[in-house]
């Protein structure tokens, strides 16, 4: 039985960010520094907190980074959690140590993959990324699949005059491979700055979405998923994901992240609110206490998107003041 925060929202899956270093330089992502590795969790107490959740009810683990597998110990520390007993493990990579780590991996105990991965064009990954990976990264998404690795999503970031004329490309790709297509709307910027990337690359996905309803042999919705939809084209699969400014995502959120440095995250659009469990494991903290500061983190969680957010009300007149 998973516990509830106080808007009776269960807590089913953990996002273990376990290190913010990454080996590319995305153009749309933005770290602010890179906590150095000897500041990074250990394995231990990764799987010590994978451990106090499941105790707690928490049913899914997803790691991800940065880019988790520029740790050397990636291994122990799926193999770590995978002991706990938990049957959904996944991972979200750029796929450019894939080819590498990937029967590893599976060896361990991981049961999925997601692969950041905007296009198939190798100038176009190289502008993106200042990397020249795209090759390295096909034969690890490949192998993945082949050893099974189910489902190997691949998150395709839509961007207006980069990618935006690949889809089909992409679509054509994973449906031959046995891969699932996610497409996603990049996050669009409330910066005044017309020049930042946001603003200078958001491509509205609504037009996309509206062609591929009328050639779909079959469309479902995840109710619970922000009401995305999946479209089922000629045995492929391609999921829509829009950003979640909006109350349904948070009324349906079920998710719970930790910080590279071992700080709870009720909330993806806070940092306000973090509560710092590494440091009780650390001090040698009994299990006792540490599931008594992982519920009291769980109970910092507070919908972002609601009509009593008084952040959630600015942003939403800032937005609409743009229109």
């Amino acid at each position: 039985m998973s516990i509830h925060d106080k808007y009776n929202r269960p807590i089913i899956s953990l996002r273990i960010s376990i290190t913010n270093r990454c080996n590319i330089k995305c153009l749309y992502c933005h770290h602010d520094g890179m906590l150095p590795s000897n500041e990074e969790m250990t394995p231990y107490e990764i799987i010590k907190i994978a451990e106090i959740s499941k105790k707690l009810g928490v049913k899914k683990i997803r790691i991800s980074g940065g880019e988790p597998l520029v740790r050397k110990d990636i291994i122990e520390i799926i193999e770590g959690i995978n002991n706990i007993g938990f049957k959904d493990i996944s991972i979200t990579t750029n796929g450019n140590y894939l080819e590498k780590y990937a029967k590893d991996l599976k060896e361990a105990g991981l049961n999925r993959v997601n692969v950041s991965l905007d296009t198939l064009n190798n100038d176009t990954y190289k502008f993106l990324t200042k990397k020249d990976y795209l090759n390295q990264t096909k034969r690890g998404i490949l192998k993945a699949a082949k050893i099974g690795l189910y489902p190997v999503k691949i998150n395709m970031i839509l961007m207006k005059g980069i990618n935006d004329n690949e889809v089909k490309d992409m679509f054509d790709f994973c449906r031959e491979n046995g891969l699932v297509l996610q497409i996603i709307e990049l996050l669009k910027s409330e910066s005044c700055d017309d020049e930042s990337f946001s603003d200078k690359y958001h491509c509205n996905i609504d037009s996309l979405e509206e062609k591929l309803s009328k050639i779909a042999d079959e469309v479902k919705v995840r109710e619970f998923m922000q009401d995305r939809r999946k479209y089922y084209i000629d045995g492929g699969e391609i999921e829509i994901v829009k950003p979640m400014d909006n109350t349904c995502f948070c009324e349906n959120c079920s998710r719970l992240r930790i910080t590279p440095n071992g700080e709870i995250k009720p909330c993806l659009l806070r940092n306000d609110n973090l509560t710092n469990i590494v440091k009780y494991i650390r001090e040698g903290a009994s299990d006792e206490k540490l599931e008594e500061i992982f519920i009291e983190g769980i109970m910092k969680r507070k919908p972002y998107y609601s009509e009593d957010n008084e952040e959630y009300i600015v942003d939403r007149v800032v937005r609409e003041s743009r229109l």
